[in-house]
């Protein structure tokens, strides 16, 4: 049986505190990093740039792959990037109602927890090492309809 996943790409971006971007959601109170779906004939690192544009503003560079996350259990693969910010000013979009910088600790509660621990993952990781692993659970979306998030 042939497998088919839904790809998607994130841009992890840091200021100078290294507090992280996100972004909050028009359709679920959901915060959580600039990104989406690879669409056709589109690669991972073309889809972050595209999508960070649409959702914030923001022109920006791929710096380099950070990690690429199985989610089994939905059928996803996704890439996640660092990524420098080289143009642009954050801006509201018909995606993103509320934009702003977090440092770890002040990530909001009903941020995607798969997203934070890759954030966590790439603040924690100085040697830059690429990460490789399925991530388990509900989508954040789930926990959204069920009350947990």
């Amino acid at each position: 049986m042939k497998q088919t996943y839904s790809i998607g790409a994130f841009a992890i971006i840091l200021d100078d505190q290294d507090r992280v971007l996100l972004c909050h959601r028009n359709d679920y109170d959901l915060w959580n990093l600039p990104g989406g779906g690879v669409e056709f004939n589109e690669a991972p690192w073309e889809c972050v740039v595209r999508e960070v544009k649409e959702e914030v503003g923001l022109d920006v560079e791929v710096e380099r792959l950070a990690g690429v996350y199985s989610k089994r259990n939905q059928d996803d693969l996704v890439f996640s990037f660092v990524c420098r910010v080289v143009s642009g000013k954050l801006t509201l979009t018909d995606e993103a109602d509320q934009i702003d910088y977090f440092s770890v600790g002040k990530i909001p509660r009903n941020t995607s927890p798969k997203q934070v621990e890759r954030i966590k993952e790439v603040l924690a990781d100085k040697s830059k090492t690429l990460v490789m692993r399925v991530q388990e659970g509900p989508s954040s979306i789930s926990l959204i309809k069920e009350g947990k998030l």
